[in-house]
């Protein structure tokens, strides 16, 4: 089992920044990627972003050039760096991990809201 836990997420102004973090514990050693999705009200869960263990990422292209998605192995800790936030990226964002058995593992869920 993994236990996933999200913080970082709040309100901010179009153009500012946030940084996502989700803590994993439990079976961390099974765990063959990581990544990050958002649900906004009414829309279907979507990928944000993706990261294989040994580096390789995965962007959706709406947030390609403005979020990085990065793994401290050390900390066990994924994060999202989100900049140039645009009112179309408020939503619920969910931290995801795979095993590697192939079983799904969610976060709780973290609001980002954008707004003036």
């Amino acid at each position: 089992q993994v236990q996933l836990v999200e913080s970082g997420g709040g309100l901010v102004q179009p153009g500012g920044s946030l940084r996502l973090s989700c803590a994993a514990s439990g079976s961390i050693s099974r765990i063959a990627h990581m990544g990050w999705y958002r649900q906004a009200p009414g829309k279907q869960r979507e990928l944000v972003a993706t990261i294989i263990s040994g580096g390789p990422t995965n962007y959706a292209d709406s947030v390609k050039g403005r979020f990085t998605i990065s793994r401290d192995n050390a900390k066990n800790t994924l994060y999202l760096q989100m900049n140039s936030l645009k009112p179309e990226d408020t939503a619920v964002y969910y931290c995801h991990a795979r095993s590697i058995y192939v079983n799904d593992y969610w976060g709780q869920g973290t609001q980002v809201t954008v707004s003036s």
